[in-house]
This record gives C-alpha cells, structure tokens and sequence, in this order.
C-alpha cells in the first residue's frame, strides 16, 4: 500500500499540535480525517488543506463520548476505508494546585486524555491488524515522564498512562505489522500557552537547555516519520522531543 492510499485519522486537529500533525500528513500524501470537538475550527484547518474535501475531512466529534468516536471512525471508513494511521493527540488541561482538583474534574481530565487513547486505539487497531499494516502514535508529554505543576496533577498522570498504554498496545499489535509508539514533547508554542499568565511562557522557555520553545512543525515531523513505512523496527518506544529538557 503507498502511502498516497493510506488514510490518517488525528484527534485534536483544530489548533495546535493536532493540526500541525494533520497539515505534515496531508502534505505527505495521506488521505487526512481532522477530529475535533470545535467544528469550526477543525472545518478551517480541513478546508485550508483541501476545499473540496476529496483528502482533507473534518470530523467534528467529543473524544470523551464513545458513541461520538465510533461514529467518527465509521464516517472514515465509509468516505475512504478504516484509518492506516491514528494519531492520538487530543487533551485537555486545567491548571490549578493538586488542592484544587475537585474528583468531577479529575474524571473529565482523565478521560479526554487518556480514556479516549485507549477507547480510539480499540477501535482503530482491529481493522489494521486485520490488514496487517499500520501505525498507531500517542501524543504524551514531559510531565508524563517527570510530572508538571503547569497543567496539572490530572494531567500528568493521565500523559504517564498514556506511555504505559503505549507499551501494551504495542506489545499486542507487534505481531501484526502494526508499531505504537509515544512522542513526548516538553513546551511548545500553541494556544494553550497564549493563555498563561504574562511571562510565563518566557520562564518556560528559559528553564529548556535549547532556550526556547519547541514549535508545532517539529512535533509533527517526528510523527511523520514514526507513521511511516521506514519506522517498522520501532514500537513500543517514547521518543522525547524536550529541547534537552530531559536527557537520558
């Protein structure tokens, strides 16, 4: 199969990360499925990729509702078939001291972010398997690995299962042609860090060996090399991308 034919399907595609990662696929040739809870802003990123739709397809769909997944990865299959390629990236934060965190929010935390990795893997991963090809990428983060007060206590637990789901899913899929593997970023310039409190993000970038933020296309180029056909040999792994944030 070329990879003109395979088709991607990114979670949180409407700003971001997400959309960066959406845009570099596109660009490669895949046949791109954007999912986003913001309709609007994931028809723009869809449309400013292809206004007919032929390649570029917004889906808008809540990763905390299940029904709403399966939906999704249904309307996929039937515009073009079952993804080849899923990329896991959609998360929420909310910052606050681990005080703070009320039990509801919690929930809603862990459940966008790492509920929805495992739910959406479930879904995607038979038809691959079946096939026997495909590529299954996890967005996590550094306050996955070494935890994070910035997003929060709910956060960093929910990136740290993510890694570890990582590892299972990959262990199961090995088999059968199909790679997982997790990227971790530490902090990159997208609207979420438009909306710290002034300097903030400047103090962020000062404590990151390199000296500045990472940016979105460079997140994305490390994705699109994880999906592709030259990344068989590798599943399971967490790949840092942290600007020398943690070295190992």
């Amino acid at each position: 199969m070329s990879v003109e034919q395979r088709v991607a399907l990114v979670t949180g595609a409407g700003q971001g990360i997400g959309a960066a990662i959406a845009t570099h696929l596109h660009r490669s040739g895949s046949l791109v499925a954007l999912l986003d809870r913001d309709e609007e802003s994931v028809r723009a990123v869809a449309t400013g990729l292809n206004p007919d739709g032929t390649t570029a397809l917004a889906v808008r769909a809540d990763v905390d509702r299940i029904t709403e997944l399966e939906s999704a990865v249904e309307l996929v299959g039937s515009r073009w078939h079952a993804p080849d390629v899923l990329v896991n990236n959609a998360a929420r934060t909310v910052a606050g001291s681990v005080w703070d965190i009320a039990l509801d929010e919690w929930d809603g935390v862990l459940a966008t972010n790492l509920r929805s990795v495992f739910a959406l893997t479930r879904l995607c991963a038979a038809p691959m398997r079946e096939r026997g090809w495909g590529r299954i990428v996890n967005v996590a983060s550094l306050a996955g690995q070494q935890g994070g007060t910035v997003a929060g206590a709910h956060y960093s637990a929910a990136k740290a299962g993510v890694l570890v789901l990582t590892k299972v899913f990959a262990r199961e899929l090995a088999a059968f042609g199909v790679t997982v593997n997790a990227v971790a970023p530490a902090s990159v310039r997208t609207p979420a860090m438009d909306a710290l409190p002034a300097g903030r993000a400047d103090e962020l970038a000062d404590a990151i060996p390199v000296g500045r933020l990472g940016e979105p296309h460079e997140v994305a180029s490390l994705v699109g090399y994880l999906v592709s056909d030259s990344a068989g040999y590798l599943t399971g792994a967490t790949v840092d991308i942290n600007g020398g944030s943690l070295m190992r």
